[in-house]
């Protein structure tokens, strides 16, 4: 075999290596990127939920406070982070008004559903 040849079969063999070599780079990054628009779609969620609770004249620290004394009397062993508005569920008057946060802690999530009864929020239920 030439020297040209194997100069050539080389440059292929290099060119292929490079090439899947690429690929796999393009497919890492494409699922990096697919994780970081989750965290960023689920912010934006909870933004705009909380945006629409402070538009309609709910609280958020009045929210909190239901959710973390409800937290602390239903499971006083859980610990937790970040607390955050997930939904609103803003009904005609005040009596039916709903909410829900989300404890996010190391050992998982914790949802805690508030309702409000006049002008203080109660939790209804820990899950």
């Amino acid at each position: 075999m030439s020297i040209v040849a194997i100069v050539i079969v080389v440059l292929l063999v290099l060119i292929v290596v490079f090439f899947i070599g690429g690929l796999i780079i393009a497919r890492r990054r494409s699922e990096e990127h697919a994780d970081r628009l989750e965290e960023r779609i689920a912010a934006a969620d909870r933004a705009l939920e909380a945006a629409r609770a402070a538009d309609r004249g709910w609280d958020p620290i009045l929210l909190e406070e239901a959710a973390r004394s409800a937290l602390e009397r239903e499971r006083p062993d859980f610990r937790y982070d970040r607390l955050h508005l997930v939904l609103v569920d803003d009904r005609p008057g005040t009596e039916q008004d709903r909410a829900e946060m989300a404890a996010v802690g190391e050992e998982g999530v914790l949802h805690v559903s508030v309702a409000r009864h006049g002008d203080t929020w109660v939790a209804e239920r820990v899950r």
